[in-house]
């Protein structure tokens, strides 16, 4: 069993479980700036690879295809003839791409992906007021399972704020590794918030959320590259530092190059 992450930008990650490859949240854009309506949102650092360098990939694990730090343009072309698991809505508005299957939160679905069975489970996500989010759990036979008999599996929150609900995780898995998307990004004052409110979680949430979890790693994404993230790497490590979880913390390298989480 051999679970390797590589780093490409934001929350774009490649997840390779024993020679088969998860690719999460594709964004693949230089920067630039995206005008969105309600706010004009400015990517700052290009991926660290391009979309023609990637290895092959088997899957796509969208946790919501309606902003463009999560899909982009360049993203999107990935999506025809592949298999992606993302929102119901989201499944929706990516008509025209018969590899899409939209889940719900706590939904699970089996795939055969290079002979390996795996279940993937969607799990739920607040994020920006009237969009669908999830997050996802990868299982597999080739993660095993521990010592209590559960499933060993990988995680990955996509965008949310922290939810007790998520604690419901460890009930049913033994999370070998949690990638937690954060950086504190910010939704816009509405008719329900009159100030700027949170809509993706901080280093202190991610921290409450590992310990609940009792995940054996916690690799941080989603918290660069992005002038409306209002939590930085500093900031981040401070929190992370002060919650006495860093013996867990794994910073993916940003070169690019996978590395082995175990």
């Amino acid at each position: 069993m051999t679970v390797d992450i590589t780093y490409i930008g934001v929350a774009t990650t490649v997840i390779d479980i024993n020679g088969v490859r998860f690719l999460t949240d594709p964004c693949f854009d230089p920067a630039q700036k995206y005008d969105m309506g309600i706010a004009v949102l400015e990517k700052t650092i290009d991926p660290a690879i391009k979309i023609n360098e990637l290895p092959p990939i088997d899957a796509i694990l969208l946790s919501h295809e309606d902003h463009p730090d999560n899909l982009d343009t360049t993203g999107r072309t990935l999506l025809p003839g592949r298999h992606v698991f993302t929102t119901t809505d989201g499944a929706k508005n990516l008509t025209g791409n018969p590899g899409v299957l939209g889940l719900k939160p706590w939904e699970k679905t089996i795939i055969e992906l290079q002979g390996q069975k795996f279940t993937i489970t969607a799990t739920p996500c607040v994020h920006l007021e009237g969009g669908e989010v999830i997050g996802f759990v990868i299982e597999s036979q080739s993660l095993g399972t521990g010592s209590n008999g559960k499933p060993n599996a990988v995680y990955f929150s996509g965008d949310t704020i922290y939810l007790p609900e998520l604690k419901k995780i460890r009930e049913q898995w033994n999370v070998k590794a949690s990638i937690f998307n954060v950086g504190v990004a910010m939704g816009p004052p509405n008719e329900n918030h009159s100030e700027p409110y949170k809509i993706t979680m901080d280093g202190k949430d991610a921290a409450v959320l590992a310990n609940e979890l009792d995940t054996d790693y916690v690799i941080p994404v989603h918290f660069e590259a992005w002038t409306h993230f209002a939590q930085n790497e500093e900031a981040l490590k401070k929190d992370l530092q002060d919650a006495g979880i860093m013996d867990k913390v794994v910073w993916l390298p940003k070169d690019g190059k996978p590395i082995n989480i175990f």
